[in-house]
């Protein structure tokens, strides 16, 4: 599985790059596939990504050779079985605020007896014809992270690392900072101090630390990867193609000395 290798680079602490998908197009995601991204997260959460559409990209991503991953819509074991039984290399699980959160979404991916997962014969079984490669590979490749985006999930972060089977976790700035009532204010003492807080308990447990650095600026995302992050996600569909016509456009007007035109964000 294309998530061996990703687990690999985490346990010897280098760096991952990724993205997210959010626009429900095979053809973006296999250009970006093909862009040199180490995995591409499909964002089922905050998109209109169904799950017939998450299994076309999933096998798109994977038949690139890139590592597809699934961020979920919540914590659902029916949903979890049904991605990964789709292709995905492992799942990003939202909002988990507790240990026994954590425990439940691990359980969710494992197969008995270290979870619940129930057997199935879909894609990553090779519908079939592989599916003895692939019960006795999942457990162990199948990779599981979990969101930290909420200050309960900061208060019990300690016991939430100590999940096994954890392979990372992600931190949610936008939601961690709206439950603190101080939304997107990352700056703001309370937040950086949740921030580090929970950066710090990630390296005491020595579970890998995730950011995804939503706005394409490679300076702003090379800082997060120096600060210690190692699985990143580098911005979004519809940010790069957004930002670079925009960039490219402004920079075209202002060398030929000309107006702006066209509709605005």
């Amino acid at each position: 599985m294309l998530a061996r290798e990703i687990k690999k680079k985490l346990a010897a602490g280098t760096p991952v790059i990724g993205s997210w998908i959010s626009m429900p197009e095979p053809g973006i995601a296999e250009i970006m596939a093909k862009g040199g991204f180490e995995f591409l997260t499909i964002d089922m959460e905050h998109s209109a990504i169904t799950l017939d559409t998450a299994q076309e990209l999933i096998r798109v991503v994977d038949l690139c050779g890139c590592c597809p991953l699934v961020r979920l819509t919540s914590n659902d074991a029916a949903l979890t079985k049904r991605v990964l039984d789709a292709g995905a290399a492992g799942v990003i699980v939202p909002m988990v605020n507790s240990a026994a959160e954590a425990e439940a979404a691990v359980w969710a991916v494992k197969f008995p007896p270290r979870g619940i997962r129930s057997v199935g014969l879909g894609r990553a079984q090779g519908y079939g014809t592989a599916f003895d490669a692939y019960f006795a590979a999942a457990n162990d490749d199948t990779l599981v992270v979990v969101q930290i985006e909420h200050e309960d999930a900061v208060k019990d972060i300690d016991a939430i690392l100590a999940v096994p089977g954890l392979d990372a976790f992600m931190i949610g700035p936008y939601d961690l900072s709206a439950s603190m009532g101080l939304a997107g204010q990352f700056d703001h003492p309370r937040v950086a101090a949740a921030l580090a807080r929970v950066i710090d308990a990630g390296r005491a447990a020595r579970v890998p630390a995730g950011f995804h650095s939503v706005w394409p600026q490679p300076g702003e995302f090379e800082r997060r990867v120096r600060e210690g992050f190692l699985l990143t996600a580098y911005s979004v569909d519809f940010l790069l193609l957004g930002e670079t016509c925009r960039r490219d456009l402004a920079a075209i007007r202002s060398g030929l000395g000309i107006a702006g035109g066209g509709p605005k964000p």
